[in-house]
């Protein structure tokens, strides 16, 4: 009587693979977005590129298969139309997880990673256990930008935290997410927030909500590139108004018309307490900016809460850069 076949052998261990999410429209720093992640540290898992194009034409796809032709890394380009950002980032997320990948990096198109970003994020990913992990965005300025803007570092971008420390909001500029873990089973990006922006911090909101931490890792930092016309006053208050918006849109007090009303006095007052710290720093630009456009969320809030028009800065066309045939960003 012959012996029984001994069971085949398991299959060797895959580490789990990273997909790089890059959501784009019209944008010309994409070049150097993709540039920045061929200089990336190795890490110990497969690392594939996915760029979802938001444009109605593939306007970026000459410079994504041209950057693709001589990249270290797997780049492949997704063609997600609607000029809603987040068709773009569900394609990536149904591309990475379609790929079976077991975590997803988000990075915009007018940012790029230092080389040790991605191995920073898996690092303190493996040490949380997180849901999602988060990385500084530090705003990189040109010649231009006014003197008190570089000394407030008005563009960087870090987690909002609790008392306790614990980080309150994500955001998509520089994260990192487990797609394995719980809190993500099933989750995306809301359309309805893709013109007005927050899609995110809906997204991580939900992550939160159910049951996933959010880490922070210093050490995984991008830069975002300041062009001129958002190193003024002007953007920087029409940002935080936006913000604002969003943050009631997402956040307001649930029930009668009587909590909104009392959140909306609650808005007025800080917007006036903060045009009154603005008056008090009148000879200091920076305090005086500060106040301005705290002022300015607080003035989101109100309008958002009173039932005000939304500013949807997704759904207007980018200006192409010249000679780049309208590829880049957002």
């Amino acid at each position: 009587m012959s012996a029984p076949a001994a069971p085949p052998a398991p299959p060797p261990a895959i580490p789990p693979g990273v997909v790089i999410g890059l959501p784009t429209c019209r944008r010309a720093a994409l070049a150097a977005a993709l540039a920045s992640l061929a200089r990336l540290d190795p890490v110990p898992c497969p690392v594939r590129v996915v760029v979802a194009d938001n444009d109605e034409a593939p306007s970026a796809r000459v410079l994504v298969e041209a950057a693709a032709a001589g990249h270290p890394l797997p780049v492949a380009y997704l063609h997600a139309p609607a000029r809603n950002i987040s068709v773009a980032r569900n394609a990536i997320l149904a591309a990475a997880r379609g790929a079976g990948a077991r975590f997803l990096a988000w990075l915009d198109d007018d940012e790029t990673a230092a080389p040790g970003w991605l191995a920073a994020l898996l690092a303190r990913q493996a040490e949380t256990g997180a849901a999602a992990v988060l990385g500084p965005v530090r705003g990189r300025y040109g010649p231009g930008a006014p003197d008190w803007m570089r000394r407030g570092a008005l563009h960087d971008t870090r987690p909002v935290t609790g008392r306790g420390g614990q980080v309150l909001y994500g955001y998509t500029s520089n994260a990192l997410i487990d797609l394995a873990h719980p809190a993500l089973r099933g989750l995306g990006f809301d359309p309805a927030l893709g013109r007005t922006g927050g899609e995110d911090t809906a997204f991580f909101k939900a992550v939160t909500e159910a049951g996933g931490a959010i880490a922070f890792a210093p050490a995984a930092l991008v830069e975002e590139a300041v062009p001129p016309e958002r190193a003024r006053l002007g953007w920087l208050l029409t940002r935080r108004y936006r913000i604002g918006q969003t943050h009631a849109r997402l956040f307001a007090p649930s029930g009668g018309s009587a909590r909104r009303l009392g959140a909306a006095g609650v808005s007025a007052a800080k917007a006036l307490a903060c045009l009154g710290m603005a008056g008090l720093c009148a000879f200091d630009r920076l305090g005086r900016n500060r106040a301005l456009i705290r002022g300015a969320l607080h003035a989101g809030v109100l309008a958002e809460l009173a039932g005000l028009a939304r500013v949807e800065p997704y759904g207007r066309p980018p200006e192409p850069a010249a000679g780049v045939r309208g590829e880049g960003g957002r």
